[in-house]
């Protein structure tokens, strides 16, 4: 159990500590019309953007850790968590200030996290069966599909976040249900494909929806289809559960971790002009 919180916790301070460095590599980048892979290209090679992937790999590998001992609510609730450590990052270091209503969300966060912490039941990987799976995996090619029709409108950008957030979600749910980590059996497994599928899409996404449009309604919608969608998943198909008695007690947890953050979706991204100040 131990070591599924520390790996939860620690994949919020990486990705917290990582969106804002991609979000400064992809505004140095001019968008395109629709959902361009050369433009993620180009975004890649910019040395702010590099940086956020290292640390969303770290991130991603500490979440692996986690969710092969917690269930997906806690899981998703501590990973959106992430904004809560941007905020307080940019306080300390940006000179960002925060104002009483982020104080208060950052503590909503916090709260929520420690109900998590002693209400979630410790879980195990479950195998669902191989069906399963290729539903995981036509879930995601349905996401894929919707991305590029939705990209070239101009109101693409929260829509491009709620289907980041289901990209990044349908990654935490298929590592949930692989069963072995060891090759050559996880090539086999459906579930594998939607990681990879499921990320990249979702990477993507939250790219191009950075590029053109609010901060605010992009995190926010991301964090709500990366929260909720597989918190169902889990409890209504997974197994996934509270202690004994400690159902009501877990919800409040998880509604006020998410709330927080979907509070400080501001945080997603930092303006232009205080980067800008920071870095003269």
């Amino acid at each position: 159990m131990n070591w599924g919180y520390a790996g939860a916790l620690g994949a919020a301070v990486f990705y917290g500590s990582a969106s804002v460095l991609q979000a400064v590599g992809a505004r140095r980048v001019r968008h395109g019309a629709g959902l361009d892979p050369r433009v993620l290209a180009r975004v890649a090679v910019q040395w702010p953007f590099l940086a956020g992937v290292g640390l969303d790999l770290l991130g991603f590998v500490m979440s692996l850790v986690a969710l092969r001992f917690l269930p997906l609510f806690a899981v998703q609730a501590a990973i959106a968590a992430n904004l809560a450590v941007t905020a307080l990052l940019a306080s300390a270091m940006l000179r960002v200030r925060l104002r009483g209503r982020e104080w208060a969300s950052v503590g909503c966060v916090c709260a929520g996290l420690a109900l998590l912490g002693v209400t979630a039941a410790p879980e195990a990987p479950v195998s669902p069966g191989p069906v399963f799976g290729f539903v995981l995996l036509g879930v995601a090619v349905l996401v894929v599909a919707a991305a590029v029709a939705v990209a070239p409108r101009r109101w693409a950008a929260p829509v491009l976040g709620a289907l980041a957030g289901l990209g990044f979600g349908l990654t935490s749910v298929a590592v949930r249900v692989i069963p072995d980590l060891a090759f050559p059996a996880l090539l086999r497994t459906p579930a594998t494909y939607v990681v990879a599928i499921g990320g990249l899409t979702g990477l993507m996404c939250l790219t191009s929806a950075f590029q053109r449009g609010s901060v605010t309604a992009v995190t926010g919608t991301m964090v709500a289809a990366e929260t909720l969608a597989p918190a169902l998943v889990g409890l209504l198909l997974l197994g996934d559960r509270s202690r004994a008695g400690l159902g009501a007690l877990a919800t409040a947890g998880f509604v006020l971790a998410v709330a927080g953050a979907a509070l400080l979706a501001r945080f997603g991204e930092l303006e232009p002009a205080s980067r800008e100040a920071d870095a003269s």
